[in-house]
């Protein structure tokens, strides 16, 4: 398999000129970060992902984890690699330093995760599921709760999962039957979970389970769930850990890919009962389970880009190492396929997509940063309602993006690329779960539809339509490059335009019709996000080669890249508009029966 070198020089032009990590590093609480720290850190984590976490990933494929008498093994490397992970400090970069974090900008920390993501998916998940039980535990557990499980669970001694999902309970989750009886300090948990990401494992001693039950007495539905800590050992008083819970993996799903992470069916009290303990107030659960969902879904959006750069680094090695044919345009016999004009076509493609998503995804990142350190009330609650605005947008553009990129990593490999032995099928087959887990990409154009568009009138989709414009007003319209990104830009928000007056004018009278244009909604959106991104990066490099700073290549490159996805993607986004507005009736109308 092509090892993975982290593209730094990319992550920093980003990092530093487009989504603004020196603004970022000014807000309180990131005193002391500068462009120097930041760069160390990124050759470091780069290192780190080559050099350990890289040459697992096909191994994790191949051997995956596996279950003996109740334990879960994780598969062969991934315990030594995790015990460097948490040694060096990774866990516990983007955390509070109450808690024994480095308190790093998410901004910074999303570029971490992506090389992490990168170069071995099936690990990272298992820190990603740590990271949102973090989250949520700060947000809403007891400063005794705090106090016993977060400064481990920061460190990488111990890690977290999310547990959701019941065998009838998938995306609906008001049909969840696993109980909860209060018995003095604590409750009684019986049920069993399946889908649960790291659910079992060796690598550390202990496994904190944030699990989402029904209250004794609560309202049936959603509303009588309450979210509840299940450790897989209980903790005594001194901090020391004590009997094993009632709580344990029942088997390892069979999945197409992520086979190096274990997907555990889990089952809470088969005996006396798991003890758990409440999570701030009873049937308050679901409010407290989407901080962690909503934090896996920036990190899922993010593995999209990560995948679709890894399997973009492998085609591009084989299309200049295939020697096959003679290119239509050149004279020399046995070429390697790169100069073949379709080759270039697909790589490029790639390229443009994945620097757009790049864009998109530190953007967002920047704007939780923002969301939570801006000191201003009102700049504060505009960072987060643009932060809750482009959540499904990063979730599912990413996703569906990363995984048509695999494919044509595929395609450029040709016959080869059908053999196992490439790896070329791997990243597909990893890239494949992203559109459906934290809520499938359907859920997230609904979530976008109705809760962040329509719901609000349109005032927070208005504020990213007049962001774009500002870019768009300050492209120089007398350069041909950034003319023509300037003619899409403002082609594209035309037709976003168009679209959310429609939404919101249909939506109350007729839901069904506007829920089967969402798809294509969120897809204009995610098309215009990384165009912008992308004119962005274009306004950055050009005054940059003007100013004579910075490599001359690479920004030329920049420029270039900007201007295919221009011309090749963003220029399909006024289209959607059509399936939004007049899909709808025959989407409703079309006979259950004839399918």
């Amino acid at each position: 398999m092509t090892p993975y070198s982290a593209p730094l020089e990319d992550m920093r032009f980003v990092l530093n000129h487009v989504v603004g990590l020196n603004e970022i590093t000014k807000l309180p609480g990131f005193e002391g970060i500068d462009t120097n720290l930041t760069d160390q850190i990124l050759e470091e984590a780069g290192k780190f992902s080559s050099n350990i976490l890289a040459p697992l990933n096909q191994l994790g494929d191949t051997k995956g984890a596996q279950i003996e008498n109740g334990i879960v093994r994780a598969a062969e490397g991934f315990g030594n690699a995790y015990n460097q992970w948490a040694q060096a400090g990774w866990n516990s970069s983007p955390f509070d330093a109450v808690h024994g974090g480095q308190g790093l900008p998410w901004t910074l920390t999303t570029a971490l995760w992506e090389m992490w993501d990168s170069a071995n998916m099936a690990f990272s998940l298992c820190p990603l599921l740590t990271q949102a039980a973090i989250d949520a535990l700060e947000r809403h557990a007891s400063n005794t709760q705090k106090e016993t499980y977060l400064e481990k669970l920061v460190s990488g001694e111990w890690t977290g999962t999310m547990n959701l999902t019941e065998p009838q309970s998938g995306t609906d989750l008001g049909t969840i039957r696993t109980s909860s009886i209060k018995e003095g300090d604590h409750y009684r948990i019986r049920g069993q979970k399946i889908y649960i990401t790291w659910g079992d494992h060796d690598m550390t001693e202990n496994i904190i389970h944030l699990v989402l039950a029904r209250s004794p007495d609560g309202p049936p539905g959603s509303r009588g769930l309450s979210l509840f800590i299940v450790p897989k050992f209980l903790i005594n008083a001194d901090g020391s850990l004590g009997q094993r819970n009632d709580v344990r993996p029942v088997s390892i799903e069979h999945k197409i890919g992520i086979h190096a992470s274990p997907t555990c069916v889990m089952s809470y009290g088969e005996n006396d009962g798991a003890i758990g303990y409440l999570i701030g107030e009873e049937n308050r659960g679901i409010e407290y389970m989407f901080v962690m969902m909503n934090n896996a879904r920036l990190a899922v959006g993010l593995q999209g880009l990560a995948i679709a750069e890894r399997a973009y680094q492998q085609a591009v090695s084989f299309a200049k190492e295939r020697v096959q044919g003679k290119p239509i345009q050149g004279s020399l016999d046995n070429s390697t396929i790169i100069e073949h004009p379709d080759v270039r076509r697909m790589l490029l493609g790639m390229k443009s997509q994945i620097e757009a998503m790049r864009g998109l995804c530190y953007e967002v990142a920047a704007d939780l940063d923002r969301a939570n350190k801006i000191e201003d009330k009102d700049e504060r609650e505009k960072a987060q309602a643009m932060l809750e605005l482009m959540i499904p947008v990063v979730k599912a553009w990413c996703t569906d993006t990363g995984l048509a990129i695999t494919s044509t990593n595929i395609q450029v490999h040709g016959g080869m690329g059908f053999m196992e032995e490439t790896g070329a099928g791997q990243h597909y087959r990893d890239a494949r779960i992203t559109t459906i887990y934290e809520g499938t990409n359907g859920v997230q154009a609904m979530d976008l539809l109705g809760r962040k568009v329509v719901r609000n009138g349109g005032e927070t989709v208005h504020t990213f339509i007049k962001n774009v414009q500002e870019t768009i007003d300050q492209l120089d319209t007398k350069n041909p490059i950034q003319l023509s990104i300037s003619i899409h830009l403002k082609n594209s928000l035309d037709a976003l335009n168009s679209a959310v007056a429609w939404m919101i004018a249909t939506f109350p009278k007729q839901p069904g019709q506007a829920a089967a244009g969402a798809t294509s909604f969120l897809e204009m959106m995610g098309l215009i996000s990384g165009g912008w991104m992308l004119a962005r990066s274009v306004i950055e490099a050009d005054m940059q080669l003007k100013n004579k700073q910075g490599d001359k290549k690479f920004l030329n490159s920049k420029i270039a890249t900007a201007q295919y996805f221009a011309q090749a993607f963003l220029s399909r986004a006024p289209s959607l508009l059509y399936p939004i507005r007049d899909c709808g009736d025959c989407v409703i109308e079309f006979e259950a029966s004839n399918f």
